[in-house]
């Protein structure tokens, strides 16, 4: 079965229950897709593992897109020196290299 093919099985509440969560798992563990819908609106998902790491990592590739999208989109070429936005920020790279030297010996301790 294709990874974008997940047979897909509505029920409500009443006949999940009586499904039982071992059936529904079973369900899932074959590769379908169980809705659960209260009063004829969704409510809940069951899905296998797979499906679900497969709908996070799709999630994530989203959300990626939609920065460089954004980034794209509003991106006026114009760029800021580190030290420039350090210094803007009331801080002194000498200062924050130190800090960072001592919390790294810090930790070696």
């Amino acid at each position: 079965m294709p990874a974008d093919a997940h047979p897909e099985r509505t029920l409500s509440v009443t006949a999940a229950t009586g499904r039982g969560v071992a059936g529904l798992v079973k369900d899932a563990e074959r590769g379908e897709d169980i809705i659960v819908e209260r009063h004829g609106r969704p409510v809940a998902a069951v899905v296998s593992v797979e499906h679900f790491e497969e709908i996070r990592r799709l999630r994530i590739d989203l959300m990626h897109a939609s920065l460089v999208l954004a980034r794209e989109l509003t991106d006026t070429g114009r760029r800021t020196e580190l030290d420039d936005a350090i210094t803007a920020l009331g801080f002194d790279r000498a200062e924050l290299e130190a800090e960072l030297e001592a919390d790294l010996a810090a930790s070696r301790e």
